[in-house]
C-alpha cells in the first residue's frame, strides 16, 4: 500500500473526528460565554467546577469509548465478526449499568467533590444546582462512549460525527433557549446537557438499526460475560481508566488550585483552558485515527502499513499544532473577549496567553502517542506514562512553579506535564510497541522488519 493509499485513509478517519471533536469544545465555549456574560464571574466559576466534577466521571469512563474501539479494530483487521457483535453489547450493557449507578451513587459523590473542591459558597451553591441535573444525563453519556467507540473500530467516523454534532447542536439550542429566554443561569446549561445527551443517544440507535442491525441481535449475558474475553476488556480498561483518572486529576487539580485564588483567576483560566480543548481535540482527530487504524493493521498482520500510517499519523499531528499554536499568535488580542467582557478577566488573561500559544507544539506529540498505544491495546504503558507524568513530575512542579511564579507558574508546570506525556510514551514506545522512534523519522526506510 503507497503512502497516498494510507493518507486517504488517515483522512477519511481524522477529519469526520476533528470535526466531531471541536464541535465539544465549541459547546464548552458556547456555555462559557453564555455565563460570562452574565451579570457576575461567578457563574463561570460555578460551570467550571461543576464541570470538573463530570470531567472525572465521564472522562474517568471513557476506556468504554478507548478500549471498545482497540479491541474492536483489532476483530475488525481480524475479520472476526462475532468478535465485534459481542464487543458492542459487551461495551453498552456496561456503560448503561455504570451510568444507573452513578444516578443512584450521586448524593455520595457530591458529598465528597464539595469536600474536595474550594470555591467560595456561591459559586459552590450554583455549582451543586448544577451537578444534581446533569447527573441524570449519566447512561445516555456513557451509552453514547461505548458506542461511538465501537463506530470508530469498524472504521466508521461517519456516524460519530452525526451523532456528536447533533448532541452539541440541541445543546446550545437548548443552552440559548434556557439561558436567554427562561433566565435560568448555570442550571439552564446543565438541564440542556440532560436532554441533548438523551437525544443524541436515540439518533444513536436509529443509525445502529438501520445500519448494524445484525449486530443488534441479542446476545446471552453468559456470552457476553465470557471470563477469558471479559479478562482481557477488563484488563484494557482499568489500564485505561488508571491512566484517564490521572490525566482528569491534572487538569481538575489546576481548576481547583485556580479556585483557590480567587474569581477572576479562575475565570481566567477556564477562558484559556477552553482554548487548550480545542486544539487537543482538534489533534486527537489524528489519534483516533490512529486508534483504528493501528487496531486494524495489528488485527490484519499488515506490520509495514502500520508503521507507515503511523509515520504519517505523526506528521499530520504536529503539523496540527503547529498551525494552532500560529492562531493563537495571531488571535491573541482577539479571542478572549469572545468570551468575556470583564476587564480584569482579560488583563489577567493576556499576561497569561503566551503558555497557550506555546501549548499546542509541545502537546501534539503526546496525543499522538495516546492513539498508538490505544489501538495496539499496549495499555499498560500508556498507564504507567501517564501516572510518573502527572504524580511524580506534574504536583511537584506545580507547587515548586507557583511558589516561585504564582499564577505563571500553573501553567509552566502544565506545559511541562505535556512534555513529559510525550517523552514518556516516546521512550516506552520499544518496549511496549517494539517500535524503534527513529522509524517515526521521515528520512528513515521502512522494511518487513519494521514491526510493532
Amino acid at each position: 500500500m503507497r503512502t497516498k493509499a494510507i493518507d486517504r485513509q488517515i483522512f477519511r478517519l481524522a477529519i469526520p473526528n476533528i470535526l466531531g471533536n471541536l464541535s465539544v469544545p465549541l459547546l464548552s465555549s458556547v456555555d462559557t460565554a453564555l455565563v460570562g456574560h452574565l451579570p457576575s464571574p461567578v457563574y463561570i466559576g460555578a460551570v467550571a467546577l461543576g464541570g470538573m466534577i463530570f470531567n472525572f466521571i465521564y472522562w474517568g469512563f471513557g476506556f468504554l469509548r478507548m478500549g471498545t474501539t482497540g479491541l474492536t479494530a483489532q476483530a475488525f483487521g481480524e475479520k472476526n465478526t462475532h468478535e465485534t457483535h459481542i464487543l458492542l453489547q459487551r461495551a453498552v450493557l456496561i456503560a448503561f449499568l455504570t451510568g444507573f449507578a452513578l444516578i443512584l451513587l450521586q448524593g455520595p459523590i457530591a458529598y465528597v467533590s464539595f469536600w474536595l473542591i474550594h470555591g467560595s459558597p456561591q459559586i459552590e451553591q450554583l455549582a451543586k444546582e448544577y451537578f444534581f441535573i446533569r447527573i441524570f444525563a449519566a447512561p445516555a453519556t456513557l451509552g453514547l462512549y461505548a458506542i461511538h467507540g465501537w463506530f470508530l473500530g469498524m472504521q466508521n467516523a461517519r456516524f460519530p460525527l452525526i451523532v456528536t454534532i447533533a448532541v452539541n447542536v440541541l445543546n446550545i439550542i437548548f443552552d440559548f433557549l434556557f439561558v436567554l429566554v427562561f433566565k435560568m443561569n448555570s442550571d439552564g446549561v446543565a438541564l440542556g446537557t440532560v436532554l441533548a445527551q438523551y437525544l443524541g443517544l436515540l439518533l444513536t440507535l436509529v443509525l445502529l438499526s438501520k445500519y448494524y442491525r445484525t449486530y443488534l441481535k441479542p446476545l446471552p449475558v453468559k456470552t457476553l460475560l465470557a471470563l477469558k474475553p471479559m479478562r482481557r476488556f477488563i484488563a484494557v480498561n482499568t489500564d485505561i481508566f488508571i491512566r484517564t483518572l490521572s490525566l482528569i486529576f491534572a487538569f481538575s487539580f489546576f481548576t481547583a488550585q485556580s479556585a483557590g485564588l480567587g474569581e477572576i483567576p479562575l475565570a481566567a483560566n477556564s477562558i484559556l483552558i477552553q482554548f487548550w480543548m480545542f486544539f487537543s481535540y482538534a489533534i486527537d482527530g489524528f489519534a483516533f485515527a490512529a486508534e483504528s487504524l493501528v487496531g486494524k493493521f495489528i488485527g490484519s498482520g499488515e506490520q509495514k502499513h502500520l508503521v507507515l500510517s503511523v509515520r504519517r499519523i505523526f506528521l499530520f499531528g504536529i503539523l496540527s499544532g503547529v498551525m494552532f499554536s500560529v492562531v493563537y499568535l495571531l488571535l491573541r488580542n482577539l479571542l478572549p473577549v469572545l468570551f468575556t467582557n470583564d476587564a480584569a478577566v482579560l488583563q489577567t488573561i493576556a499576561r497569561l496567553i503566551p503558555w497557550t500559544i506555546l501549548a499546542p507544539l509541545v502537546a501534539s506529540v503526546c496525543y499522538i502517542w495516546d492513539g498508538i498505544f490505544i489501538g495496539a491495546t499496549a495499555t499498560r504503558g500508556l498507564r504507567n506514562a501517564m501516572v510518573v507524568s502527572t504524580f511524580v513530575i506534574y504536583l511537584p512542579a506545580h507547587y515548586l512553579f507557583l511558589s516561585l511564579w504564582q499564577i505563571q507558574g500553573m501553567w509552566a508546570a502544565l506545559l511541562l506535564f505535556m512534555l513529559a506525556r510525550g517523552l514518556g510514551l516516546t521512550v516506552l514506545s520499544k518496549k511496549y510497541l517494539g517500535l524503534s522512534p527513529r522509524l517515526l523519522l521521515p528520512w528513515t526506510r521502512l522494511n518487513n522488519k519494521s514491526v510493532l
